[in-house]
């Protein structure tokens, strides 16, 4: 092996000067005692273990990026479940919940916090065989001097990953939340659709005993007897398929929830969601129109050409040069740049899109709350007078008046009253938080 020259040259000078600008730029140094080195990986290799788990995900993200509106927009949504049982569920499912979502945050985060570094010079090794066939060995040192934007670029298209990300978390935890209000609001419907059954069930029976009596001696057709026996049948089914439905969509429910949710029962308000909220699926067009755009500039940087500054020391001397990081200008390069344009052009088209589809659907939501609200009212009256109307009923049935056949028919239109009201009543709250889960608003910001 060579002797190595006593003086360093220009070349090696540049090299070493480079070197040391990068690690110091990556907050270390040549040699640290706690066994890493300057580029913050162990002497084993692998990376050093963080506390990632006890952060914040939405946090993190908007500290390593403070100027993107998008994180305060999230962070700062208040959630339209008021205290009570509606509120009580989504805490269950949510401390149940394997955030998948957050775990890719956190990793767009590491990926931005590591592309943020890019504008470093690049330092690898390089090994290859000379034309004699001996070894030589190096290390090169790559530092990009004008690159049209792509850095600048690469950087942004990193950001925008992770508001990506913060937005796919925050839809995940509102989606997972409004699947588990609607098992909730299923369950409790049919609860209370079999509580009316169940209380009513006793009339159907003393009414098909009287019948039965009258048939015994004579005084009703058999007929008669069949229809109300046929009408008490139905009263049973409707009550086990209520209690059946209730169980599934409770056992449904308890798999969601991290304890089990049978002691949570019955309604509690549904607030109004702010009118400055943005739906979820506008804030995910926006960032990816964002996403989109960086990621055009930056593989328009690639097209056009570069300068990098190449240093590289070696067992057989050093070297510095300057070169293109043009990946070659060709025939096609003219359309290939106004494919970029195009697809920045696509990307703010979607978001109009999709806002106005979000638009039409909250639009939709709001013409079906206020339909429900107007039914539910109609229906809480008709239930009011198909009531009033079997005590009259009833009380002429004593009075001989009316005959057990037609006091059936309007104790099942009270049935039936009755049971219509409830389930408007349940309706309008899945209504009221599918709006809400819409807008991301069911769920605090601070809770993602």
């Amino acid at each position: 092996m060579r002797r190595q020259s006593k003086h360093l040259n220009t070349s090696v000078a540049l090299a070493s000067c480079v070197l040391l600008s990068a690690c110091v730029s990556l907050g270390g140094s040549p040699s640290r005692i706690d066994g890493q080195n300057a580029f913050g990986f162990s002497s084993l290799g692998v990376a050093p273990q963080t506390s990632l788990q006890d952060e914040n995900a939405l946090v993190a993200a908007q500290a390593l990026d403070v100027d993107a509106p998008v994180f305060n927009d999230l962070l700062n949504r208040k959630s339209v479940l008021s205290s009570g049982p509606l509120a009580d569920v989504a805490a269950s499912v949510l401390d149940a919940n394997s955030r998948t979502a957050e775990a890719e945050l956190r990793a767009a985060r590491l990926r931005s916090e590591a592309e943020q570094k890019n504008w470093l010079p690049r330092i690898g090794p390089n090994i290859s065989l000379s034309s004699l066939g001996g070894a030589v060995a190096g290390l090169v040192v790559e530092q990009s001097l004008f690159d049209n934007g792509r850095k600048a670029a690469e950087r942004e298209l990193a950001r925008a990953d992770v508001q990506v990300a913060a937005v796919a978390l925050a839809e995940d935890s509102n989606e997972r939340v409004r699947q588990a209000l609607e098992l909730y609001l299923k369950a409790e419907a049919a609860r209370a659709r079999a509580e009316i059954n169940a209380a009513s069930i006793s009339k159907m029976e003393h009414f098909e005993y009287v019948m039965n009596e009258r048939v015994r001696g004579g005084v009703s057709n058999r007929a008669d007897l069949l229809l109300v026996q046929q009408k008490r049948n139905q009263m049973d089914s409707d009550l086990a398929a209520d209690r059946e439905a209730a169980r599934t969509a409770r056992a449904e429910l308890d798999a969601m929830a991290a304890v089990p949710t049978s002691g949570i029962t019955g309604l509690s308000a549904v607030t109004a969601s702010s009118a400055n909220a943005v739906p979820l699926s506008v804030l995910r067009a926006e960032a990816e129109a964002a996403r989109s755009v960086a990621n055009a500039k930056a593989q328009r940087g690639g097209i056009l050409p570069g300068v990098n500054l190449t240093a590289s020391v070696t067992n057989r001397g050093n070297d510095v040069g300057v070169g293109s990081s043009s990946q070659g200008i060709g025939f096609g390069t003219g359309a290939s740049l106004a494919a970029l344009d195009a697809k920045a052009e696509a990307a703010a088209a979607k978001v109009v899109q999709d806002r106005e589809a979000a638009n039409r659907r909250i639009a939709s939501l709001d013409g079906q709350i206020a339909s429900i609200l107007r039914q539910a009212g109609e229906a809480k009256e008709i239930a009011a007078q198909a009531a009033r109307n079997y005590d009259l009923f009833a009380q002429q049935l004593e009075a001989g008046q009316r005959g057990v056949p037609e006091v059936v028919s309007v104790f099942e239109t009270k049935v039936r009253a009755e049971r219509e009201a409830v389930n408007l009543v349940y309706e309008l709250a899945r209504l009221q938080i599918e709006r809400a889960a819409l807008l991301g608003t069911l769920v605090d910001g601070g809770r993602i």
